[in-house]
């Protein structure tokens, strides 16, 4: 049972749990579960009696406190689901031992190539074990990674059990890619007092800071008419549609122009007829009121739009996703010093940064679970040049071991 975290790792890679953001069901797809199933097998294995997956394909697990006194309730986070943004069928984990800084050609497609000019954070791994795919899928490290990092703490923990620590609770959600990861978590069960996600980047990433995010949906309502005698009286929803995303902001308000903690707004899908089309948006700040502003100035672009067409309408709405963290875990700076005292105490510089996206964490926060982000040393995620340091998962788990302790001690 006790399994070094390269080969934990890459066990857990080679199992396809792609979520679907078309799917209505939740969880998004039945597969995820193959994972679940087998972290709750490994779990139950480890001694962790309460370790159980729900009919929403939650995992939920207690490893029990050894405290002399009464701690805080801790729990640590992951998703098990991965992009559905490139193919996650069929992963073939490559360990490249003692990496010394060549670009890594993946063997089932010499034209993917990892390059280290493109990738700069692999010369800091000089020497390290890392981990890609074979050049055909994405590897799934995001948040794989995380996974096997809380996998293997709590294997270390049980086979140190002089190590003292209150109840750590364990929650490996699904859908977490697609905005949906903790839409059924049961807050009451879970029973934490502070959180953790473990779906970082790079050594010594500590986040309690994400977006705020919004979804807007723009629907054009155009004049339909039959092509063949349309003349002064069709307008085309479609082109409406076409000409409204032409005049966004070329150089500005979009995620291509946009760094640091600069907010954008973003199509991601559109659709409809000649009569209706619509253009889906997502819209992200940190200042959770300048999504308001964002949102009015795409809704001015829009109605200058339909101004040039006569007969055309508009309609707009706006759906809250999730907000800024920080709003929530600046309450507690104990959350923080705790996690950042923990990393120093792994040998490692903290990097403090905000997250240009969310995390199951951002809505846990608000949900009553102050949930910052830790890293796990998942790097080029979503993509087939996705890769990890072994050495990184180990450092990772060394930062909860020490996290753990600290709460006990305080």
């Amino acid at each position: 049972m006790n399994k070094n975290i390269a080969d934990r790792f890459c066990d857990y890679a080679k199992i396809d749990t792609q979520s679907d953001p078309d799917s209505t069901t939740f969880p998004s797809t039945e597969k995820q579960k193959d994972l679940s199933r087998v972290l709750v097998k490994e779990l139950l294995e480890m001694g962790l009696e309460d370790a159980h997956l729900d009919e929403f394909g939650y995992v939920y697990a207690t490893l029990k406190s050894n405290a002399a006194k009464e701690v805080p309730t801790i729990c640590f986070c992951a998703h098990v689901d991965t992009s559905p943004d490139c193919n996650g069928a069929n992963v073939k984990p490559i360990i490249h031992k003692n990496y010394q800084g060549q670009d890594l050609v993946l063997p089932d497609d010499n034209s993917q190539v990892i390059k280290s000019s493109e990738h700069p954070y692999l010369k800091e791994r000089i020497g390290d074990d890392i981990i890609t795919a074979s050049g055909t899928t994405l590897l799934g490290a995001d948040d794989k990674a995380g996974v096997a990092v809380i996998m293997d703490f709590v294997q270390y923990m049980v086979n140190n059990p002089q190590l003292p620590h209150g109840d750590i609770r364990i929650l490996f959600t699904p859908d977490e890619e697609i905005g949906r990861g903790v839409d059924y978590v049961n807050i009451e069960k879970l029973a934490a007092d502070y959180g953790y996600t473990l779906d970082a980047g790079k050594r010594g990433s500590y986040e309690d800071e994400t977006f705020s995010a919004d979804g807007a949906t723009l629907n054009f309502y155009g004049v339909s008419a039959h092509p063949g005698y349309a003349k002064g009286k069709l307008v085309n929803a479609l082109k409406v549609a076409g000409d409204f995303l032409n005049r966004l902001p070329k150089n500005e308000f979009s995620p291509e122009t946009t760094s640091g903690r600069e907010g954008f707004v973003h199509p991601v899908t559109m659709g409809g007829v000649a009569e209706h089309a619509w253009v889906k948006f997502i819209v992200r700040d940190f200042q959770t009121a300048k999504l308001a502003e964002h949102e009015a100035r795409l809704k001015s672009i829009a109605e200058a739009t339909i101004n040039d067409y006569p007969g055309t309408k508009l309609e707009m709405t706006v759906e809250e996703q999730y907000r800024n963290m920080k709003e929530v875990v600046e309450l507690t700076p104990a959350i923080s010093d705790y996690a950042i005292e923990a990393i120093k105490m792994a040998g490692i510089e903290p990097r403090l940064s905000s997250a240009r996206g969310g995390t199951d964490g951002s809505r846990l926060s608000f949900m009553g679970l102050p949930c910052p982000n830790i890293f796990t040393g998942e790097m080029a995620f979503h993509g087939k040049h996705e890769y990890v340091s072994v050495q990184d998962m180990e450092k990772s788990r060394e930062v909860l071991v020490h996290l753990a302790g600290l709460w006990a001690s305080h």
